[in-house]
């Protein structure tokens, strides 16, 4: 396919050499006007890797020795995720002893007997291409000497690794990195990661310091159990020396890690776009750093700037392009590119250079209100070039401009007071004023009295019941209207009757605790405000219980009592106790019971298998007490769990399995140590045993190697050390589904009208379904038109019926066009098979001609013999005219008072003046018919019958007129005596129609 102007493609099938292609690539598009250069468009190859499928031998390794199993996947670019997993896809646990390295290899710094399992599995995933791909399984054994000695011949062959001799511990050496000392390389502003990782007997332990210096405590983190330093947005000060100790009771060993910090490109100041008056200078800066220094390089409208026409007024010295008496029509864009080894930065710049006289854009006539002693600042914003430089006057001081104090003048033309006063108040004008001209405006300023609060209200505290007043007077300037507020703890006042607001106080009546909090009063005017607050405190929550006492102690059960605190005035009305599971979650504290205020003892219902802690919190009306000091603890025997989990449901994902899911118990809900799941699965209206595994710590467990979308009867069931849980009840799941595997048959379609049809066909069996049945799809597309019979293809379009529908209509179709269409039915997974195609057509809104249809009407009849009689009239006119020569009285006051609308009638050919738009030139409706008998029709008849042949119309697909214009203007001419046959009336009613 030929592309688009401006697109640029690359074919890069069969050449083998895609890399050649990467790189950056920038467009840039030139006019008379100007230059626009694009972003930078990064282009890399996707690479996917793929990971060989040989097998991995097992490994025989001593108790107590190190091991390292490699995971080492092909080079892609992003690099790989690592991880490991087991057979039942979970993550491997690690530990001080067991490390994954950032290079994805798993290292043991000792191993055990209980490390021993035949499923290491390593996994990466790709980002770029959203792939996981599988290593095979690796198989470790753990023994003791023992152990090899009686099993060397028959591990001989398949052992790469174990020790010889007895397990004994062992000073630390390092597993990663090698030697004693390494080094790296950073760039600036990324992330670094330096790892060491040690084996030894017992294991070892990791430790960070810096040779010269100090971490960075803000930046720097430890993972993997200390074996990863991490610092984040590395800067040149990183730099340097890293020692990482590995240490355990029979020695140390230190690795030093070198860390140099390089840097990409970074800006110190970037080029900024310049607009300039001719004869002025400027300079663009292109300043950036690095390590190694960048280098800079100017471009110009997209070239490099050494190959641009040599321009006298343009220099340029290093990072800087310094311009120079600059003239109009040297506008252009300028680009720099600062770059080293490790990056680049590209900035644009436009340097436009114009010629405006001053033009004001601050409003005429504002006025500016300030409070006295507060900042003023009049705008006078303006537009020109040369810049315009703006001068500032004062009323009654006309002929001097101002200046110093108390004013400063800012190079956008704002004037600043920065202590207004009343003296300050008038009108002023600024004058803007370049070699082009001037323009100035007028602002006016008023200085207004502070808003300020006399006496601030004072602090109060009262009884229950009592009143209390608030007291807030203020003073403001007479011509601002002032409002007054009053807040109670920053919000509104409470919607109560019993706060009055008067013009500068506030009277609480008949206060309640819940009146407590700080009131501030507001005065507020359209220019300032002035507040003062003062705090109410009334009646505080009670004390916390105190001695609380456990009694009377079952395995169930507790009685806890407590003696109360001082209630402040307000009756407690309950006591809240709330406990906390040491065992299960140790530090929150959960609500258990409540009970009321008159009482001080309570009969607590325990669960099993936890360690209670009790404490009790008092509420009155103002609000809920401290809580009390808590009880000592209280333990529960453990006991069978007394429920299952809920939410048990199944729903296969795959077509061969279906995944049990379940809401776990909690802690407090499994009632003894060593929680597990029993799940149970039989196949549904089979008579068959039921199937069942024991699982821990999951809440799903996936049957493999089921029959599609079957159904199930599935449970789960809470058992622990003591005993299980009740008998769970069974609930119905099914197996996966699987793509249907028929079509829809007997496919119809019946066209409604020209865009409508009715689609007909026979479901299919549910059993071929294979899964839920969601519905049926019909996929159709457009052919073509059957107007010019030429192949035309749309894009293929489908609409969904839900449920087991048997039809459905196409709606939008377009007229008298070739439609192909088939229908698939489709379930959870997807969709079936498409039925065979149907081809059909759609009918065509017939038009008929205006012409036939008002020739046979007696008005129609009548018109045309009055538009006969007309031209006769008309061409005798022209005829005497013609004889006399000269002009006649009404034409001589025709171009007397002529219209600029309308042109006359030439006396050289006697045509007739036809109307004329000065904008377009378009002829107007009605006008008459060329001598020639042809019918010049109205631009927005778009008649197939008049153009369905002619060379100046054409059709689109669906038969729809699309008329053009020729590029030639024609004018109508009638001749007086040289036409050969006179106009036909028909065709003169046809130019009206």
């Amino acid at each position: 396919m030929k592309p688009h102007s401006g697109t640029l493609v690359i074919d890069i099938s069969g050449s083998g050499k895609a890399e050649a292609y990467e790189g950056v690539y920038q467009c840039t598009a030139h006019n008379e006007h100007g230059t626009a250069v694009s972003n930078n468009i990064v282009v890399r190859q996707s690479r996917s890797p793929l990971w060989s499928k040989e097998s991995n031998p097992p490994f025989v390794v001593q108790e107590g020795a190190s091991l390292v199993l490699k995971c080492r996947p092909p080079a892609g670019l992003p690099p790989p995720v690592i991880f490991w997993m087991d057979n039942n896809f979970q993550r491997l646990s690690l530990s001080r002893r067991v490390s994954q390295g950032l290079n994805g290899d798993l290292y043991f710094s000792n191993v055990e007997v209980s490390d021993s399992r035949s499923d290491y599995i390593c996994y990466a995933r790709f980002p770029r291409t959203q792939t996981i791909q599988q290593k095979q399984p690796i198989t470790v054994r753990v023994v003791n000497m023992d152990a090899i000695n009686e099993t060397w011949p028959g591990f001989l062959n398949e052992t790469d690794f174990f020790g010889d001799g007895q397990t004994e511990e062992r000073r630390p050496s390092f597993q990663v990195p090698s030697g004693p000392s390494s080094s790296m390389m950073v760039l600036r502003g990324q992330l670094l990661e330096m790892e060491c990782i040690a084996e030894g007997l017992p294991t070892p332990e990791i430790t960070w310091s810096k040779v010269s210096g100090e971490l960075p405590s803000n930046r720097a983190t430890y993972l993997n159990f200390h074996k990863t330093l991490r610092i984040a947005a590395v800067t040149e000060a990183d730099s340097g020396q890293y020692r990482c100790t590995a240490k355990n009771t029979l020695g140390s060993i230190h690795h030093v890690i070198t860390v140099t910090v390089k840097a990409a490109p970074y800006w110190i100041e970037a080029p900024q776009n310049l607009v300039l008056a001719p004869r002025e200078k400027g300079q663009l800066i292109c300043r950036a750093s690095g390590n190694p220094k960048p280098s800079v390089s100017w471009f110009m409208d997209g070239l490099p700037i050494h190959n641009a026409p040599e321009d006298s007024r343009r220099k340029v010295e290093g990072d800087t392009i310094m311009f120079e008496d600059v003239v109009s029509g040297s506008s252009a864009v300028y680009q720099c590119n600062a770059s080293n080894e490790h990056g680049y930065l590209l900035a644009n710049a436009f340097v436009n250079v114009l010629s405006e006289p001053p033009r004001m854009l601050t409003p005429p006539n504002k006025v500016y209100q300030v409070i006295m002693n507060q900042r003023a600042a009049l705008e006078c914003y303006s537009f020109g070039s040369p810049i315009p430089k703006i001068t500032w006057f004062k009323e009654n001081h006309t002929n001097a401009a101002l200046e110093g104090d108390p004013y400063i003048f800012y190079d956008n033309g704002t004037l600043v007071i920065p202590v207004a006063q009343a003296t300050n108040s008038g009108k002023y004008t600024c004058v803007a004023l370049n070699m082009l001209g001037k323009s100035d405006n007028h602002v006016h300023l008023e200085v207004k009295e502070p808003t300020r609060i006399l006496k601030q209200p004072e602090y109060k505290v009262v009884q229950r019941n009592r009143d209390v007043v608030f007291e807030c007077p203020v003073k403001h300037d007479p011509s601002l209207i002032p409002t007054m507020i009053w807040l109670k703890d920053n919000g509104e006042l409470p919607d109560d009757e019993r706060f009055v607001v008067d013009s500068d106080s506030l009277t609480i009546t008949e206060v309640t605790e819940s009146d407590a909090g700080t009131y501030t009063c507001i005065m507020n005017t359209t220019l300032d405000q002035d507040s003062a607050s003062a705090d109410l405190r009334v009646v505080e929550q009670p004390d916390p219980p105190s001695d609380l006492e456990l009694t009377d102690q079952k395995p169930r059960s507790v009685q806890l009592t407590w003696i109360p605190g001082d209630d402040h005035n307000s009756p407690i009305k309950r006591f809240l106790i709330q406990y906390e599971d040491s065992l299960h979650d140790h530090g929150s504290w959960h609500n258990l019971t409540e009970v009321p205020g008159t009482r001080t003892t309570a009969h607590l219902k325990l669960s099993p298998f936890v360690h209670y802690k009790f404490r009790v919190m008092a509420l009155n009306d103002v609000g809920y007490s401290l809580p009390s000091p808590s009880s000592r603890h209280y333990k529960t025997r453990a006991a069978a769990p007394d429920e299952n989990p809920t939410g048990v449901e199944g729903l296969g994902t795959q077509p061969d399995n279906l995944v049990i899911h379940w809401k776990p118990l909690t802690g407090l809900q499994s009632n003894g140590p060593g929680l597990q799941y029993v799940v149970y699965w039989r196949q549904k209206y089979v008579d068959e045993d039921w199937h069942s595994v024991k699982v821990a710590n999951v809440s799903k467990f996936t049957v493999q190697g089921t029959p599609t979308f079957t159904p199930y009867e599935v449970k789960v069931q809470a058992v622990n050390e003591h005993g299980s849980g009740p008998e769970p009840p069974p609930v119905t799941a099914y197996s996966g589904e699987d793509l249907p595997k028929a079509a829809p048959h007997n496919v119809q379609v019946q066209v409604i009208n020209s865009t409508l049809a009715h689609v007909h066909w026979e479901p299919v069996s549910l059993s071929s379904v294979r899964g839920h049945l969601k519905g049926y799809k019909v996929y159709y597309s457009r052919k073509g038109s059957l107007h010019n019979h030429s192949p035309h293809h749309s894009e293929q379009q489908v609409l969904t019926f839900s449920g087991n529908r048997t039809h459905g209509k196409l709606p939008g179709l377009h007229p008298f066009s070739r439609y192909a269409l088939n229908v698939r039915v489709y379930n959870g997974r997807g969709e079936g098979p498409a039925s065979s195609d149907e081809d059909f057509a759609t009918q065509e809104g017939a038009m008929a001609s205006r012409q036939v249809d008002i020739a046979t009407q007696g008005w129609f009849i009548g018109l045309m013999c009055a538009i006969a009689l007309l031209i006769l009239v008309l061409l005798i006119v022209c005829f005497i005219k013609r004889n006399k020569g000269g002009k006649y009285p009404v034409k001589e006051k025709e171009d007397a008072h002529a219209d600029p609308e309308i042109q006359p009638m030439k006396d050289e050919d006697c045509t007739f003046g036809e109307y004329s738009d000065n904008e377009d030139h378009k002829p107007l409706k009605g006008s008459r018919t060329p001598s020639n008998g042809t019918v010049k029709r109205d631009d927005s008849d778009d008649s197939l019958v008049d153009y369905g042949d002619g060379g100046d119309g054409q059709f689109n697909e669906d038969g729809s007129f699309i008329g053009q214009y020729s590029g030639r203007k024609e004018r109508d001419t009638a001749e007086c005596i040289e036409s050969s046959e006179a106009p036909s009336p028909v065709n003169a009613m046809n130019s009206f129609v």
